[in-house]
């Protein structure tokens, strides 16, 4: 049996891919008003953008726990899998790295952890290259190989209408969100080795949408390129963005996906994210 490949609820791949690539998606858990739900199963992002629009609101996420993947990395190679690579969000961002690397350790040296330094489809570009490799009969460590290459090969930008939530969540410290708030700009973001750092600032929504373009063509360079978009609550940003990115891409461009980002991600980022990641096809 191939490789298995596990990764988490922020990779917000397809439903349709998931099935495809035989993946096992564990989800993180948010926590709204002080009810708990599983991403992606419980809790969805209207739940989430319905919260974080409220006057008093308290939202949170946490990690799967170490029990939860070694469940699964058990399970997979009980049902014949010859190992098993787990792809997750950035470490920076979350402890489900660390909760995966905990359980790989109990279940033994046939299970692979890699962290993609990103979240979205950041994270799904990677887990769609190992599973792949998988299905192609790549063995354990070509498998997550495979993933490490994809992850070199993808970046993510994204664009925030405030830095306000990603302050309360401690992914960025209040210094940035008061520059962000006192100058009155709108914040593009990236994530350089797995944190999210300050990259630019514009000063309306459709100059940041133009800007997320001309950073994604510059990110591709002369390469052939699969594009992923995510929004939070703003479908005609997303569709805005991707019509702009077909026009600069042109031939070059090849796979596109389209999705609202979870609630894990909107419980950070708040309403009106959009986000574009960019994987270049090897030459």
């Amino acid at each position: 049996m191939p490789v298995a490949v596990v990764t988490d609820s922020t990779a917000y791949l397809p439903p349709e891919l998931v099935r495809a690539h035989r993946l096992t998606v564990v989800p993180l858990t948010v926590v709204l008003n002080g009810a708990e739900g599983l991403e992606g199963v419980e809790t969805f992002p209207a739940d989430a953008t319905r919260a974080l629009g409220g006057r008093r609101v308290s939202v949170s996420t946490s990690r799967p726990s170490p029990e939860q993947f070694a469940q699964v990395y058990r399970a997979l190679l009980a049902e014949g899998a010859d190992g098993v690579v787990s792809v997750h969000l950035s470490a920076e961002l979350s402890g489900t790295v660390e909760a995966a690397r905990l359980a790989a350790a109990e279940v033994g040296d046939r299970v692979e952890v890699v962290d993609s330094r990103s979240t979205g489809m950041g994270l799904g570009f990677p887990v769609l290259a190992a599973a792949t490799a998988a299905a192609h009969g790549t063995d354990l460590p070509g498998v997550r190989q495979a993933a490490l290459d994809a992850i070199e090969r993808t970046t993510i930008w994204f664009y925030v209408d405030t830095l306000e939530f990603l302050r309360r969540g401690g992914r960025i410290n209040a210094a940035e969100a008061l520059l962000g708030t006192a100058l009155s700009v709108k914040p593009i973001m990236h994530m350089p080795d797995g944190a999210i750092v300050l990259k630019d600032k514009v000063r309306t929504a459709s100059r940041g949408i133009a800007r997320l373009v001309d950073l994604a063509v510059e990110a591709a360079g002369e390469a052939e390129v699969d594009l992923a978009v995510h929004h939070l609550a703003a479908p005609q940003r997303a569709e805005q963005l991707l019509e702009a990115l077909r026009a600069r891409f042109g031939d070059r461009l090849h796979d596109t996906y389209v999705s609202e980002a979870g609630a894990v991600v909107a419980a950070h980022a708040g309403p009106g994210l959009a986000c574009v990641v960019i994987h270049r096809r090897p030459a």
